[in-house]
């Protein structure tokens, strides 16, 4: 008698227990290379100098299975309007190290990121430039949606640079594709 209702609550069990297709192992990927784009919106001191402007990024994300933090290494690109009467652009180069914590749900995969690295920032005015490297660090969110075999993402992320009299903060708002 124990025996066998034992039997029926594994076999209840087995049945109960979701599988993982074939589909959804091969979406399974530790190692994931991203590109991305979009708008970077200067904030505090650096939106008195300079307009709303663009970005680019390349990544390298390692997230192994069924571990919820996973590492990231972007490399990008922000360019920065001019503001009329400053007569000078500004852009930057970075090279980050990210902690990726992916949150749980259904369907939609929201993320917190956030890490620290180097900025280059590069002012160009009257016919000459002027480059520094500087400390920074980023922290911000984002969500994953499952397309076929890629992963596109949309995110945004606070960035500071620390300058010698002061910082420069902007926020990149980006839409890209992991594959």
């Amino acid at each position: 008698m124990k025996r066998s209702l034992f039997l029926a609550i594994a076999a209840i069990a087995l049945v109960a227990v979701p599988r993982v297709s074939n589909a959804q192992l091969s979406a399974i990927k530790p190692f994931q290379l991203g590109i991305a784009g979009g708008v970077t919106q200067p904030m505090s001191d650096l939106k008195d100098g300079a307009d709303m402007g663009y970005n680019a990024l390349a990544a390298l994300e390692i997230h192994l299975p069924f571990i919820p933090v996973g590492v990231r290494v972007d490399g990008a690109y922000n360019a920065f309007g001019e503001k009329s009467g400053v007569p000078a652009k500004l852009h930057m180069i970075s090279a980050t190290g990210n902690v990726v914590w992916r949150l749980p749900s259904v369907g939609i995969a929201p993320y917190l990121i956030g890490g620290a690295g180097l900025y280059m920032a590069t002012a160009e005015a009257a016919g000459a430039s002027q480059t520094e490297n500087h400390f920074g660090w980023n922290a911000g969110a984002g969500i994953n949606l499952p397309v076929s075999f890629l992963k596109a993402f949309v995110e945004a992320r606070y960035n500071k640079v620390t300058v010698d009299n002061g910082s420069m903060d902007f926020v990149p708002v980006t839409i890209g594709i992991m594959f």
